[in-house]
């Protein structure tokens, strides 16, 4: 029989056992700190090392300097446009714990309003701008105020070393730094460059340190020069011309240009009045900032008869040589197309004749004989593809600006009184078009019948120094034919040289040639039909030697001397700018002279 206490064997009590699940849990849990402590301080050491800095950073916009707009000055270029630094005044109002205090000091150094600088500090955010514009010695007074949470950033603006020349040419920046009207806005995505990313980085007391390159996560990219196609020198000569000839015609308003029509190149373009653009934020009418050249369509009145002769010849409806009978006066649709108490009466006329004495029953019979010898449809939709398709009116030239107008040229399928709208659109009325429209139509006319897209800009240079070149566009080299052209040449000449004298042209100039038209056009009523004693002058006309150099383009909104509109009023800044042309610009005489 075995003894029970043989068989012994070893158990703890229940005590026992706690104690060590305890002492076995207080070892894990020992490890886990451990492991975990070396996990943080050397596995991750380098992120959360960064990670404790990012409380003292925060991330902005790096802006871009907007690029540089030059024009020519003769041989050489120089800048119209250049930036200038200025300073962007901001508050982080998680650090300013004594708003009232700090905006009263501010006032002091800044002007402008207290009560609003202390509600910018008390924003719910960290980021809040006070004041832009300040100069630098502003900015050093501010700085040496060492408020906590007061900073300055570097912001480029605008400058206008040539003054206001070119204003409406040129557009501006507004404080939001998008460009605004003329090629500023035209070509804002070229000039404003790429924003780069800065890191502005504060002291523990949240005070904006200055930003320097090791603050800079990625450098901005400046944005493109633009090389205009703009003169200075027949710039500054044009908008003289023009506001001085503005003053003699009592005129409030008008506008100018001068183009190369062998390129579309435009040497000069202005408007009365005008502003400042460094200081657009002064300006009360908003209606200044437009450039009227290219924004303000009106009713041309007669220079619209140039184009209307050209068409006819060079469909073969008419020659040079061809003359009519001309009653005086036509009836279309119970209305009555008179001309001029000047025109001599009826008779039989030529196509000179047409232009010279400026006849809208002349212009009329054209329209007619597009139609085989009456205003019909045929007439209508010849004279409508050459308005649309050939002369491109009715429609943006794409020219580089702002707010440019389309025009209005009437269907010739749809309307009441097609006849009657449309014998008005051959000296004028009844359609709109911009002076830079009638420009760039008139020199396709004169330059042996290419149209070339009006352009502003010769070429584009980007950050690393490369030119962008924009060349002249055709758009359609088959306006009129090289016979037609030089027809027209000689028919322009010849109304200079019966009326120079009406046009304030003393003398005309042996070895140059010039060409041009007069218009005076009607105004409209909103309700319809049109003042008795309201009237636009317009005149265009190219100046050159062997051939059309320069076409030049003017309109005088409702002058107020006697006589008609386009020749007492647009003619003599024409007369003027042509003269100052051959004067001053060197236009190369004919050969031989």
């Amino acid at each position: 029989m075995l003894d029970n206490n043989s068989s012994h064997q070893l158990s703890y009590s229940p005590v026992q056992r706690r104690i060590t699940v305890w002492y076995a849990a207080l070892i894990f849990v020992s490890l886990v700190f451990v492991v975990r402590l070396f996990y943080l301080q050397v596995i991750r050491h380098d992120y959360y090392a960064k990670a404790a800095l990012s409380g003292q950073l925060k991330e902005y916009e790096l802006e871009p300097e907007r690029g540089l707009i030059m024009a020519h000055a003769g041989e050489d270029t120089l800048p119209i446009v250049l930036n200038e630094i200025k300073y962007t005044l901001f508050a982080d109002p998680k650090f300013i714990t004594e708003p009232e205090k700090v905006a009263g000091e501010l006032q002091g150094i800044i002007g402008g309003d207290k009560s609003f600088y202390e509600s910018q500090m008390r924003q719910d955010s960290r980021y809040a701008i006070l004041a832009k514009k300040l100069n630098d010695d502003q900015k050093q007074k501010i700085e040496a105020l060492k408020e906590k949470g007061i900073g300055l950033r570097e912001q480029p603006y605008r400058t206008y070393p040539q003054g206001g020349l070119a204003a409406q040419v040129l557009g501006f920046v507004n404080d939001e730094g998008v460009g605004s009207y003329g090629i500023e806005e035209a070509l804002h995505e070229e000039l404003k460059g790429k924003p780069g990313q800065l890191k502005a980085i504060t002291d523990a007391a949240g005070v904006p340190l200055v930003s320097n390159d090791d603050n800079i996560i990625k450098p901005a990219e400046k944005g493109k020069k633009v090389l205009m196609t703009l003169d200075v020198s027949i710039q500054k000569q044009l908008e003289d011309i023009l506001k001085t000839g503005l003053e003699n015609a009592k005129s409030t308003s008008g506008s100018a240009l001068i183009m190369d029509p062998n390129t579309g190149a435009i040497k000069a373009m202005a408007n009365f009045p005008s502003y400042n653009p460094a200081e657009f934020f002064k300006v009360e009418d908003a209606g200044l900032f437009t450039n009227a050249a290219v924004s303000a369509p009106l009713e041309v009145g007669s220079i619209m008869k140039v184009l209307t002769t050209a068409a006819a010849l060079n469909q073969g409806v008419v020659n040079r040589n061809t003359s009519y009978y001309d009653p005086s006066r036509f009836s279309i649709d119970g209305y009555d197309i008179t001309n001029i108490e000047e025109d001599g009466g009826a008779g039989t006329r030529s196509v000179a004749d047409i232009l010279q004495l400026s006849l809208n029953t002349g212009a009329t019979w054209l329209l007619m004989q597009m139609g085989g010898g009456e205003i019909n449809d045929k007439a209508r939709q010849a004279w409508y593809d050459y308005m649309k398709n050939h002369y491109r009116l009715g429609q943006r030239t794409g020219i580089e600006q702002g707010y440019e107008a389309d025009g209005l040229i009437p269907d010739p399928k749809e309307g009441f009184g097609l006849n009657l709208q449309y014998a008005n659109t051959s000296f004028g009325q009844g359609m709109s078009a911009t002076i830079t429209q009638m420009a760039a139509a008139l020199s396709s006319v004169v330059n042996g019948g290419i149209y070339y897209q009006p352009r502003l800009v010769e070429s584009l240079i980007d950050s690393n120094g490369q030119t962008q070149e924009m060349s002249p566009k055709v758009l359609n080299d088959k306006v009129v034919t090289p016979e037609v052209s030089q027809t027209m040449v000689e028919l322009m000449e010849y109304v200079v040289e019966k009326n120079h004298r009406t046009y304030g042209l003393s003398s005309l100039r042996p070895g140059y040639a010039i060409g041009g038209k007069t218009g005076t056009a009607e105004i409209s009523k909103p309700e319809g039909g049109y003042y008795e004693d309201r009237f636009n002058g317009t005149f265009m006309g190219f100046v050159g030697g062997d051939k059309p150099q320069y076409v030049i383009a003017v309109r005088v909104n409702e002058p107020k001397i006697p006589g008609y509109a386009g020749s007492k009023a647009a003619g003599p800044i024409f007369s003027n700018l042509a003269t100052m042309l051959i004067d001053n610009v060197g236009v190369t005489p004919k050969t031989g002279n």
